[in-house]
């Protein structure tokens, strides 16, 4: 065990130039990227032990909070089962184990009434994950599907945490394990239709999903197929199984341009299908829909549209339904008898249900939105397997809204609760929850998704939490989240900044928030932390931000930025390094990221907007919040590096007293982009953050 110091490690020096437009910029802790190097390894170790040092008075709040997540679970719980053919399928949970069971029993035509911890008749485990992830310090399934005639069961296993999957092909009859010799493949599962063929993805050095392959079931991995490759860089390729079951759909996408191909899955060895073309700037999704293929694109349309084609002649579109104003149409799923159209309206998620004829046309003037009335109401589309089907379910949410699974008849418009996940100990009288709007330096109206105790006075005294993202049109949308609870338990007004670049508000919303215009994001998050303490909710000098990914990159900026805003900061796996990443090819995804932030290679416009806002290359020699920067070290999206050297030169720049606003490092030793696996594991890591977090700005105790 490495011991305990409280003296913040200090990594040595050793400067490297890197010169691109005239600028020289010399980095005196690049060197620490390198894994191999066991000085690197020893001052991460060192900074993890700085951790524990400088949060070992929190230990009590860490066991009391995580005390709360669980007290906030029923543990031992199951999934809505799902039908897929003659078989409904349920995922378990049981009280101490941090991974699920998946099980399945016979279908007898109606849902089976099940309890949680107890097994139907006839009800059969397909695969234990708690006793596969035995011994394991890490374990991430990575997708699970059962074969077309439901004897067989292909899953991804991760223990790694880097996102390179072992795939393992599982006898369901005998429990045997027919077949794991695919390895470091990447996201995606599909048998053909003789489920003799497995289809995959695999990665490339930079962690591009960038070749899809067939593997013979039972042949070693060097005889498998070459299906389809993406030679451009900018893109990614996947693929899904047609809800019918006939047809691969394969899509390869950059941020603003998409191809697709299908593959008869009866014929698996043959050649994908051309099936939309590529033009640059049309971004679209691709259905099959049985006899045609609809489309969602943005070909002529800022909000996009739906559209079809035929099977014989994919590259002709016929526009069915175009985006009103303030809208965003999202995906559509194809079913025999309608169709389900995701999309956003007013800034939220919803889902719109549109009829088909007898022959397969849509109904468009029939359409139905399935809407629930909430201010912050969050609707998107469940697992809908079963082309004849007649309901689709649904997920309802928002900050206040338990997480509640339901189904509408599409026939008859009535809507029946499968099920409300169930937390106990919680009164959603107690609390408040509203959209607010802040304004931006522009003038830009910026939403916010807030929630709060109701008896926490708009008095300037309360302590708050402000989450960001504001990315790749993420969009950030109201949910239940249990372990917010401990928070508003303590008087912390909670909201969260829909900033530009993500797509809470369409694609425009998106576009003012990226490339030459990324400085938006972190402009409209200070104004929103502004809105919060001018309309006195919360005390500005007890306010909290967290972003995480990209969003930890807007943590950096928004600490350069307006460092005084803030009391705390809390930034996981933070892309904060974002200029010296941009600029290396090598590094993971940098080519496909020239489209989110624009190539400062080869533009020095680029090159000099990137710089001035890139959180590393811009610390200040002023106070600054107190900072917790959470990584992992086998994290394949952001490289533990960045953090490790945004530490760095924090610790040596700022002016901050460090013993009243510690900057704080804490890297994963075996975990990935997500940090820690297993629910009871995550929930010890998210008490670590939020203990943290929450001793910052006062907010330990819970109120009456």
């Amino acid at each position: 065990m490495t011991e305990q110091t409280t003296t913040a490690p200090v990594p040595p020096r050793r400067p490297r130039e890197r010169t691109f437009h005239g600028d020289t910029v010399v980095d005196p802790y690049e060197w620490m990227r390198d894994t191999s190097d066991p000085e690197v390894i020893a001052h991460l170790e060192a900074e993890n032990a700085y951790a524990d040092a400088r949060t070992a008075h929190l230990a009590d709040l860490r066991r009391r909070l995580v005390e709360e997540f669980v007290g906030h679970t029923q543990e031992t719980d199951l999934s809505v089962p799902v039908r897929r053919d003659d078989w409904w399928y349920i995922s378990r949970t049981t009280a101490g184990d941090d991974y699920p069971a998946f099980t399945r029993v016979r279908d007898t035509g109606s849902l089976p009434r099940v309890e949680p911890g107890e097994l139907l008749e006839g009800e059969q485990v397909l695969l234990d994950a708690q006793a596969e992830a035995a011994g394991s310090e890490f374990y991430s399934l990575g997708g699970l599907a059962p074969s077309p005639d439901h004897d067989l069961l292909a899953y991804a296993v991760d223990t790694a945490g880097d996102e390179r999957f072992t795939i393992r092909i599982k006898h369901l009859a005998s429990g045997k394990i027919l077949d794991e010799s695919v390895t470091g493949a990447g996201y995606g599962i599909a048998f053909s239709t003789d489920q003799r063929w497995l289809f995959y993805a695999r990665v490339d050095d930079a962690w591009r999903q960038h070749q899809i392959w067939r593997h013979r079931i039972g042949t070693p991995a060097g005889t498998d197929e070459l299906v389809l490759e993406e030679a451009d860089e900018r893109f990614m390729i996947g693929f899904d199984r047609s809800r019918d079951g006939s047809t691969l759909v394969i899509q390869a996408g950059s941020t603003t341009t998409t191809e697709a191909w299908t593959l008869d899955l009866a014929d698996p060895t043959s050649a994908p299908v051309p099936a939309g073309g590529r033009r640059e700037g049309v971004d679209y999704t691709l259905e099959h829909a049985g006899d045609r293929l609809l489309l969602v694109h943005n070909d002529g349309t800022r909000g996009f549209a739906l559209a079809q084609a035929s099977l014989e002649d994919p590259s002709t579109w016929t526009d069915l339904l175009v985006a009103d104003e303030g809208e965003r149409l999202l995906a559509v799923e194809a079913f025999a008898g309608f169709v389900a159209l995701e999309l956003r309206s007013a800034g939220l998620a919803s889902v719109r249900i549109i009829p088909r004829a007898a022959d397969g046309s849509l109904l468009t003037e029939q359409a139905t939105d399935l809407d629930h009335g909430g201010e912050l109401d969050t609707v998107e589309l469940d697992a809908n397997p079963g082309w004849d089907r007649t309901t689709v379910r649904y997920h309802l949410t928002s900050l206040l809204t338990l997480d509640t699974v339901a189904e509408r008849d599409v026939t008859s418009g009535e809507t029946s609760i499968l099920k409300v996940t169930p937390v106990p100990r919680y009164d959603p009288s107690r609390y408040v929850e509203r959209r607010e709007w802040a304004t931006a330096d522009d003038g830009t109206a910026i939403p916010l998704s807030l929630v709060a105790r109701r008896d926490v006075e708009t008095d300037g005294t309360a302590p708050g939490y402000l989450y960001g993202y504001g990315s790749y049109e993420v969009s950030i949308d109201p949910s239940f989240v249990p372990t917010r609870l401990s928070l508003l338990d303590r008087g912390v007004v909670i909201a969260i900044a829909h900033v530009r670049g993500g797509g809470e508000m369409g694609r425009d919303w998106y576009e003012h928030g990226k490339l030459l215009t990324k400085k938006n994001s972190f402009s409209d998050f200070v104004a929103a932390a502004t809105h919060l303490t001018e309309t006195g909710r919360v005390d500005p000098g007890r306010l909290a931000a967290e972003g995480r990914s990209a969003g930890g990159l807007l943590m950096g900026a928004v600490a350069n930025l307006a460092p005084g805003r803030f009391r705390a900061i809390l930034a996981g796996v933070p892309f904060v390094d974002t200029l010296t990443t941009i600029l290396d090819p090598s590094l993971p995804l940098t080519i496909g990221e020239w489209e989110e932030w624009g190539d400062p290679l080869h533009d020095p416009a680029v090159y000099e907007y990137m710089k001035e806002y890139t959180p590393y290359e811009n610390v200040r020699a002023v106070e600054y919040p107190a900072i917790f920067a959470a990584t992992s070290l086998n994290d394949t999206r952001v490289f533990f590096v960045e953090p490790a050297k945004w530490i760095a030169r924090l610790r040596e720049t700022v002016t901050s007293d460090q013993d009243r606003r510690p900057i704080v490092f804490r890297c994963e030793m075996v975990a990935g982009h997500g940090g820690r696996s297993g629910r009871y594991r995550k929930w010890e890591q998210r008490a670590d953050e939020l203990a943290w977090l929450l001793d910052q700005i006062g907010a330990t105790q819970l109120l009456s």
